[in-house]
């Protein structure tokens, strides 16, 4: 994630939410991948999905987030997993 990208998703995050706030995640990741996203959440409610030919996984999870900066961490965890989409 850019800085500026970052900065701009921070101040829509807080325009939408009042902190604390429930944000449910969502990462699509290839088959393999999902114990490395699901590591990151692992205080949290974590669902998955495996896609109809088995080749990727639907990672949601729901987080009690205390601010937007927590929400970002998140995200710039996850986008070190080889593969991962967040959508």
């Amino acid at each position: 994630m850019h800085e500026d990208s970052i900065k701009s998703f921070k101040e829509k995050l807080d325009n939408e939410y009042q902190w604390p706030s429930l944000y449910s995640f969502k990462f699509i990741v290839p088959k393999g991948k999902e114990d490395e996203v699901k590591v990151i959440f692992h205080q949290h409610e974590v669902k998955e999905k495996a896609s109809s030919k088995g080749n990727y996984i639907s990672i949601t999870a729901k987080v009690m987030a205390q601010s937007s900066d927590t929400i970002i961490d998140y995200y710039i965890k996850a986008s070190k997993v080889e593969g991962v989409i967040a959508l």
